[in-house]
Parts: C-alpha cells; sequence; structure tokens
C-alpha cells in the first residue's frame, strides 16, 4: 500500500521520500514510481526501521538535504507487521517488535516530522491504522493482541491530534486511515522481519508453527514438514492475491479522502461492513456468533478466518 501510495504521489507531482527496511523494495518502489513520474518529480529513498528513533532522525535529514527543503506538506505514517498474537503464551520479544512497527512508527513519525509540518503553509498528517483499530479479533479461535493494541493507538491518537492540532497548528490536519483485507505482502514480509521465511523454516520453527497451530485447535499432526512450509507461503500470497480490495485502490481511496479533507477513512468495503457491525451489536464483537454473522455477510472477501 505503501508502495502505491508513492506511486499515485509521484504521478500527481508530488517530491516524495520513502523509506523501508528493505533496500530491494525500496528500489523497485523508485523505479516503479519513475515511470509514472515527470521527470521533474524527485523520488528520493532511505533505509530505516521505523521502531528506531535515531533511524528516522538520519531519514528527516535525508529529507532535508535530498529535497533541499525545511518542511513537508504530506506525511504518511503506513508501515505495518503482524506478530506477537498471544500476549500471554508467545515470545515477548515478537509482541514488542510488533508493537514498536505499527505503534511506535507513527508515533516516531509525527515527532520526528512535526517542526516540517509545521513550518508549511498547509500539511496533513496520515496515519494507517486497520478495522484491527476498532475491532480487535481475527476470529474468537486466535489472539491478535500486539497488531490490534497498536492499531487501536494509532487511532486513538491520530483522534486525539485533530483538537491537539486545531488549538496548537491549525493549519495541520490529520487523519486515520482503517484498511480492510488489502492485497498487500504484509503477511509474507511479516515472516521474513521476525525470520520465518516459510522457505527456509528449521526444524525448531517448525515445531513453533506447529505449536501455534495446535493451540488454535488445528490438527497438523498428518502434515511434513514441508507441507506447513508450504502452507505458510500460500497463506502469504492468499492474501496478497485473493484481497478483495487492491493496493492501488486502496492509495486511491486514501488520497481521495485526504483531499476532502475527511480525518476518518475506511478504505474497503469489509472495513465499512466491519465498522457497522461493531457499530450495531459492540457487546457480541467477540463471541462465536459475531464471527459466523462476519462469515455470512463475507466480509473479507475469499480469506478464511
Amino acid at each position: 500500500m505503501g508502495r502505491a501510495l508513492v506511486r499515485q504521489l509521484a504521478a500527481d507531482g508530488c517530491h516524495v521520500a520513502t523509506c523501508d527496511v528493505s533496500e530491494e523494495t525500496l528500489e523497485e518502489t523508485r523505479a516503479r514510481a519513475e515511470q509514472d513520474a515527470s521527470p521533474a518529480t524527485r523520488i528520493t529513498t532511505f533505509v530505516a526501521d521505523v521502531a528506531d528513533e535515531a533511524q528516522w532522525l538520519n531519514f528527516r535529514e535525508h529529507v532535508a538535504s535530498e529535497h533541499s527543503t525545511s518542511h513537508i506538506n504530506l506525511l504518511f505514517n503506513n508501515a505495518g507487521i503482524g506478530g506477537g498474537g498471544s500476549f500471554v503464551s508467545e515470545d515477548r520479544n515478537q509482541w514488542d517488535a510488533t508493537f514498536a512497527v505499527c505503534w511506535g512508527g507513527v508515533y516516531l513519525g509525527c515527532r520526528t516530522f512535526l517542526p516540517m509540518l509545521i513550518a508549511a503553509d498547509e500539511a496533513h498528517i496520515v496515519n494507517t491504522s486497520s478495522v484491527n483499530g476498532f475491532w480487535a479479533s481475527l476470529g474468537p479461535a486466535r489472539p491478535h493482541t500486539a497488531y490490534s493494541a497498536a492499531k487501536f493507538a494509532v487511532k486513538g491518537f491520530t483522534e486525539a491530534l485533530i483538537t491537539d492540532l486545531r488549538l496548537n497548528a491549525p493549519h495541520v490536519r490529520a487523519s486515520v486511515v482503517m484498511p480492510g483485507h488489502i492485497g498487500t505482502g504484509i503477511v509474507l514480509n511479516s515472516f521474513r522481519y521476525f525470520g520465518l521465511d516459510p522457505k527456509h523454516l528449521d526444524a525448531e520453527q517448525i515445531a513453533q508453527v506447529r505449536a501455534r497451530l495446535a493451540s488454535q485447535g488445528i490438527d497438523a499432526s498428518g502434515a511434513s514438514d514441508e507441507d506447513l512450509r508450504n502452507g505458510m507461503q500460500l497463506q502469504g500470497e492468499m492474501f496478497r492475491d485473493q484481497a478483495p480490495t487492491t493496493a492501488a485502490q486502496a492509495a486511491t481511496i486514501i488520497l481521495e479522502g485526504v483531499r476532502a479533507d475527511r480525518w476518518r477513512i475506511l478504505v474497503g468495503t469489509d472495513a465499512e461492513q466491519l465498522d457497522r457491525m461493531v457499530r450495531e451489536t459492540p457487546e457480541d464483537a467477540y463471541e462465536p456468533s459475531f464471527m459466523e454473522q462476519v462469515r455470512a455477510e463475507g466480509v473479507f472477501g475469499a480469506m478464511p478466518l
């Protein structure tokens, strides 16, 4: 989704600075964006982990020097990974890392670039939360605490910024983006971020996968190690390729929302459906019957939950 935003912004004539943990991914993004942009449009890349404040500060210096500017007009905080599902039974390091990227990346991004936003004549902060920012679940049999907690924090922080900015920097606006199932590589990228490339899982990692499946009531005793590797790869590919909303469509919805100065941007019919359902029966949102209704209404397209 970040790549799609870069491409559409560049095509619209915006100078863009983008960062990612993968230099290879950045170079691919820049190459694609340059195909859509005019020669006068400047697109720069910077390798950084958004969970690290020092790297954010280095990125800000990059933006100032490479774009010869003291201000920016748009800040998109869009990085995310999934992991640390259970607060009770899973590894704390993975939980903390997920929270640090999904919440800390937004917080540090805003902290780092706020002076450059305020220095602009007008500016806009766009923070990506999720449907898991108003519904902390992937279903009754699968804990999802780190990602959901982070996305709730992003939503609450951005909503609080609306009044804060209105009082203290009224020329700066803020929007929270809440996507449903978007066709991105977040599942495969998250596996790799935690050293769990499905194609290269070792015996210890395979054992952890089996234990996690068992905790979800899934009997994988008849599956070989190679079956599990292939299954994880297929899971990530299905999430990317069978989504009801593409990354390009999501970027278009987000940018249309920013242009319309909407502070709350739902992305995808599934996000709209789930938002309605949670509001209608909030007390039932974490009951098995609610998940049955989600499935009955076809929320999230073809992905099983």
